[in-house]
């Protein structure tokens, strides 16, 4: 298509309006353009379905989760760059001039090509007032032009086989490997010419480059075709003339005869390709076009085949038109990229299963592939949720039928000890396999969690205003502002964004606690903090009043009674220290209350809270909003942070924390744990940034620093684990707990897939990981400051080494 693009096909001096490739549907077509997803299907079914019609391709035939991947993102690929590269073949007579040197289109598009060809007319009719009118002849009545071989002879057009694929996808691993006898069981080896039979017109070809390799052809069943039924309601004129049209289209005449010319009533049985002379002769057809013809149909309909179906649920229009045509549209115009499109699709079509129940269109689409609904056990098992929606009894019978075949076939193996040797090492087998593929899940969910924990909030954004955050005279537990409504409340990334465009400022402050169970006892850590907004308003030019600033500080703003929903906050923090828009450090010279130990601007870099605070903020806003705070009574100092600040702050699960030093009494983890989902989190998006920046070409030299300074002290940023003391039954235990065990790698392994992407409360997946955007307020000064000690030495000159 691309070679012959452009060039002057049909010898009429012309080569602006001549095509490599003429399709049907193409844009434009009205409401057939429904039908355009199923081009990109057709070539889709290519690479993932290889054993036949029944294993599908377009759903998991057990789980329909859509099976989106490498070969739906091949085909869209392929589609994207023949889009340029085409005109319409069926409605617009640009074929039929000799326009094109491809077409493909549903078999209805054809017929009117083949009619009088053996006068050689095919390429030599033009239009007339938007029709296909008369020949083009001269005075002889001889046609004017028409296509040829290089003997002279009329060149029929020729009908070719499905097409196919070199490589298919393995879906254990979704990747594409070689076709063969093993991974293609219905392929088929590409033949050299002379093995072609003798009244195949390709014979005369020069050999393909591919001969000998297996191809996966996939011969595609469009459109769903039509259904016909006369409604009840009808009257009896109506409905006497439905029936007597009904009759018309299956007799003999019509679907033997009539199929042959141009209409929509397409040759589908054996019966109807059987002759040339009963019907195709007559209806004008030459012998090569109906040989090649009837070949070709006899092979695509033939049980051995591997034929795919187009989608036929319930619906259909919009898996196909409401959602992989915009989708397709977008990508094809450039307006999306990849990754947008498939999560986009996978959302639209899942969304599309709920409205007509996800049960109801599993039984439909097994039924289309020809296979048997799942047993109520196998859907119990994979659909639990759903089933229990219909009706909650379905799957608890099932079960308890299920567990009384079990108890019959354990006493059954338990006739013989050899029997109930092999049922333990089986058991252990299973349980092995089940702790696998738990861990497998774990090590997933906690990505995904990681991945979603920065676009949405588990726990909404609390936030004090602070002309009233100075007016309480303390810090106030957050039950308390909740309870007497003085609470800001963000549920959503949305809301935050919006409420930072209106012009609200969100002050962030970071401090340590001075107390096991109250931060501020002394009441001074507040008083700097007041301090500190009277002197960011001044130096920043705002209204005295403070009405237009909010405050977040822990105490206040994150639950302190109930420990599950402080957990869903503490999800939520790096959300909640990147959409802030000023941080500061507030670290004033005080006392510990219960450990009477000095607490100072050295004791809160120690502290894990405190490092993980200024990490979330400053790797998605830099360091320019970031100030501190510090001094003794009555000597407060403010200024903004120094770049030599952040030495030790990447080393955040180094830090110490007060329930290590507790040993964990009364608790079920450390807090360490905790940190870890939001923190994997960011690093991913970093990931994900200079990733993003690669493969358009932006500027993420410093970003790449960072990381490649991250990696090479990836042990004492991520830790696998970490031992923690424990308190059980009144013994002291120290155990080894898993921190990020292998997750960093996983990480790094989804980001080069591509597969990070989980839906978020903006609707477009991981959207801030675009390097264009991945920086929210401002300059990220600390991604060039704040390296790890013994970093790699640079060239003298101050510049960054990535």
């Amino acid at each position: 298509a691309r070679f012959y693009n452009g060039t002057d096909l049909n010898d009429d001096g012309e080569s602006h309006d001549d095509w490599g490739f003429c399709i049907y549907p193409r844009t434009g077509s009205g409401f057939n353009d429904a039908w355009i997803p199923e081009l990109m299907y057709s070539t889709w079914a290519t690479t993932d379905q290889t054993r036949g019609i029944q294993e599908g391709f377009l759903f998991d035939e057990e789980t329909l989760d859509p099976n989106i991947g490498t070969g739906f993102e091949k085909a869209m690929n392929y589609w994207k760059d023949l889009w340029p590269l085409s005109a319409d073949a069926c409605i617009t007579s640009t074929f039929v001039e000799g326009r094109c040197a491809i077409g493909i289109a549903p078999p209805g598009c054809w017929k009117s090509v083949f009619v009088n060809t053996d006068e050689g007319g095919v390429a030599w009719r033009d239009r007339t007032n938007g029709d296909w009118g008369p020949v083009l002849r001269d005075e002889n009545g001889e046609a004017l032009w028409r296509p040829t071989f290089k003997d002279g002879t009329y060149a029929e057009p020729y009908r070719l086989k499905p097409f196919g694929s070199l490589e298919v996808i393995d879906r254990e691993t979704d990747t594409l490997v070689e076709c063969g006898p093993n991974t293609c069981p219905k392929g088929e080896k590409i033949k050299p010419s002379n093995e072609l039979p003798e009244d195949d017109r390709a014979n005369r070809l020069v050999d393909s480059p591919h001969v000998g390799k297996w191809i996966n052809r996939v011969p595609f069943y469009w459109s769903g075709g039509y259904g016909q039924g006369i409604r009840k309601s009808a009257n009896s004129e109506v409905k006497d003339f439905m029936f007597e049209f009904f009759s018309y289209v299956n007799s003999p005449i019509t679907s033997v005869d009539d199929i042959v010319m141009p209409s929509w009533l397409d040759d589908w049985r054996y019966s109807q390709l059987a002759s040339y002379e009963r019907n195709y002769q007559k209806g004008g057809w030459n012998y090569d076009a109906w040989n090649e013809h009837q070949r070709v149909m006899k092979y695509a309909l033939s049980n051995d085949v591997n034929s795919a179906l187009t989608l036929q649920l319930p619906g259909v229009l919009m898996y196909t038109r409401d959602v992989m045509l915009d989708q397709f549209q977008k990508y094809v115009s450039g307006e999306s990229d990849m990754e947008t499109v498939k999560e986009e699709t996978i959302k639209g079509w899942n969304e599309a299963t709920l409205v007509y129940g996800k049960i109801n269109q599993l039984d439909s689409y097994r039924a289309t592939l020809g296979l048997n609904e799942l047993s109520t056990y196998q859907k119990c098992t994979l659909h639990r949720q759903e089933m229990d929606a219909i009706d909650p009894a379905i799957c608890k019978e099932a079960t308890d039928n299920s567990t009384t075949i079990i108890i019959v076939l354990c006493s059954l193996v338990g006739a013989g000890i050899l029997a109930l040797v092999l049922y333990f090492f089986y058991k252990r087998y299973k349980s092995f396999q089940a702790i696998k593929k738990a861990h497998e899940q774990l090590m997933e969910s906690t990505l995904n969690e990681a991945t979603r924990c920065l676009q949405q909030l588990d726990y909404p954004l609390h936030l004090i205003r602070a002309d009233e955050f100075v007016n309480d005279k303390q810090l106030t537990q957050h039950e308390v502002m909740r309870n007497s409504h003085r609470l800001t409340v963000l549920d959503n990334i949305k809301d935050v964004d919006a409420f930072v465009l209106a012009g609200k400022h969100v002050v962030f402050f970071s401090h340590q606690w001075t107390a096991f169970n109250h931060p501020d006892p002394g009441n001074l850590q507040y008083n700097f903090m007041v301090s500190a907004l009277r002197e960011l308003a001044k130096e920043k030019g705002w209204n005295e009043d403070l009405k237009d600033i909010f405050v977040w500080v822990d105490y206040s703003c994150i639950p302190q009674a109930n420990a599950s929903v402080q957990n869903l906050a503490i999800r939520s923090l790096a959300v909640y220290a990147s959409s802030a828009t000023y941080f500061i450090v507030c670290a004033p010279d005080t006392h510990h209350t219960d450990l009477n130990d000095v607490c100072d601007l050295s004791t809160y870099q120690r502290r894990m809270w405190c490092r993980a605070e200024q990490v979330c903020h400053s790797l998605r806003n830099g360091t320019g909003g970031m100030f501190l705070a510090k001094g003794k009574p009555g000597a407060f100092e403010f200024s903004p942070v120094q770049s030599d600040f952040f030495t030790e702050s990447l080393r955040v699960f180094h830090g110490e924390l007060t329930c290590c030093r507790c040993e964990h009494k009364g608790m079920e983890m450390c807090d360490r744990q905790s940190l870890v989902v939001p923190i994997l989190g960011l690093y991913g998006e970093l990931l994900r940034a200079a990733h993003d920046g690669f493969k358009t070409g932006g500027d993420v030299s410093a970003v790449n620093a960072f990381l490649s300074e991250v990696q090479k002290h990836q042990d004492d940023v991520f830790p696998e684990k970490f031992n923690r003391v424990m308190w059980r039954k009144n013994k002291r235990v120290v155990e080894e707990v898993v921190l990020f065990g292998d997750l960093i790698e996983r990480m790094r392994e989804r980001i080069k897939k591509g597969t990070m992407f989980v839906a978020g409360e903006r609707g477009f997946g991981t959207e801030s990981t675009k390097s264009s955007d991945f920086l929210r307020h401002g300059k990220n000064d600390f991604i060039r400051h704040g390296s790890l000690p013994e970093e790699a030495e640079g060239n003298g000159k101050g510049e960054d080494v990535a």
